[in-house]
């Protein structure tokens, strides 16, 4: 069977380093960080007591009152990129077969914010709910509120892989539409998990930076006094389109989406495995599920999460699969910008991966003072100040709790 092409053709984002797909970039490219004092709840009684959350957020400027009542944040962000993307792929959706455009989307918690005000209100004496509770909470449902939003009918589904899950949400729709079973899927993911049984809870795991009285530098990739990830919220959804019905219609193609794979590192819980080994393979069968030497890789949008183990994994990672290759390729983790959009992190980083392509601009790794003395230092880790190169093939990662790997490539158009 003849494989079909895949392109993307709209792009949208909402998240703490820009509300939109342009202030994204142009964030990117200066070097913001996103964090700053948690603003969503009081953090005072808390460890870690910042985060990256999404700015000037009021979703009585996106929904009716009514309807905001309907949605927890995370699906709020979902229906937001959405709407962004599906304008920018400039569809007609009065003449779009809309049994062939499907929505797969990428949640690694849902609706948590929802789930923990109902649990703290509830009273088993007189056990009462908000009839929107489960609606709220569970994590397929943004994909079926895009589709029911704009009449999607085609294939609809949640992925959810923990931080790879809007990486897996992509790939799977990238699968779907090159065996020919849609013509366009609405793709990405969301995830608003800054609550205070989130920050508790990633705290307890001594996951999350503790860097108070400096939380711009709190992510801080690679570097030698890192001391976790920063949590964010957000989220970003990408148009795939099969290549010739975006010819057909005039579409702007910003990318192709040349391969894609999925590994287990069936190691530990949390922790990934020491030597990269699930790291390694995902990202040699990305590499040979798009037909390319691995040496044709120009840069790596990395997992790159700022925390002890995972900082050391990748890069060993990198120098096993691209061999002499990696010193000369540009690494960067996006995340010392936008923080760790957990779910929703892959969808916004391959948004990344793809403006680095166009404007052939690598954007920096920011906050970094002193080199991991475990990490290769011949590595190109773009730090602290991006840099113009010709990026003609792009790789993103993202590894999950669970040993879940997923990696992602784009092509220049």
């Amino acid at each position: 069977m003849e494989l079909k092409r895949v392109v993307v053709t709209g792009l949208g984002t909402i998240n703490p380093i820009g509300n939109n797909v342009e202030e994204y970039w142009n964030s990117l490219k200066t070097g913001v960080s996103g964090a700053a004092p948690i603003t969503r709840f009081d953090a005072s009684a808390h460890k870690t007591r910042f985060a990256c959350e999404v700015k000037n957020w009021d979703p009585l400027e996106h929904f009716e009152r009514k309807d905001a009542r309907k949605y927890d944040t995370y699906t709020q962000f979902a229906l937001v990129s959405a709407k962004q993307a599906i304008l920018d792929s400039r569809m007609d959706l009065e003449k779009i077969d809309k049994e062939r455009v499907g929505v797969i989307w990428g949640a690694g918690i849902g609706g948590i914010k929802s789930f923990e005000d109902e649990i703290m209100g509830f009273n088993p004496e007189n056990p009462k709910t908000s009839p929107f509770f489960i609606p709220k909470m569970i994590a397929n449902i943004a994909s079926g509120c895009i589709s029911i939003e704009y009449g999607f009918r085609g294939p609809n589904f949640t992925t959810v892989t923990a931080c790879a899950s809007s990486a897996n949400a992509l790939i799977d729709a990238f699968n779907y539409i090159r065996l020919g079973k849609a013509d366009v899927i609405v793709s990405g993911g969301s995830e608003a998990a800054i609550t205070p049984a989130g920050v508790a809870g990633f705290n307890s795991l001594r996951a999350i930076s503790s860097r108070n009285d400096d939380p711009k530098t709190g992510s801080r990739p690679f570097d030698k006094d890192r001391d976790g990830f920063v949590m964010a919220e957000g989220g970003a959804t990408l148009i795939l389109e099969e290549y010739e019905h975006a010819v057909k219609r005039g579409a702007t193609i910003y990318a192709e989406i040349a391969g894609g794979a999925l590994t287990a590192d069936a190691y530990h819980m949390t922790a990934p495995d020491p030597e990269g080994y699930g790291a390694k393979q995902v990202m040699k069968l990305a590499c040979e599920d798009a037909g390319i030497a691995v040496d044709k890789i120009d840069y790596i949008n990395v997992h790159g999460t700022s925390t002890g183990l995972g900082d050391i994994a990748e890069p060993k990672a990198i120098v096993q699969t691209f061999g002499d290759h990696a010193y000369k390729l540009s690494i960067s983790s996006t995340k010392s910008m936008t923080g760790h959009l957990l779910g929703g992190a892959g969808a916004v980083e391959s948004i990344a991966s793809i403006l680095a392509i166009i404007n052939n601009f690598v954007p920096p790794t920011i906050n970094h003072f002193e080199l991991d003395p475990e990490i290769d230092p011949k590595l190109d880790f773009t730090f602290n100040t991006g840099k113009e190169r010709n990026i003609d093939f792009a790789l993103s990662n993202t590894f999950g709790f669970g040993g879940h790997n997923a990696s992602i490539i784009f092509k220049k158009a």
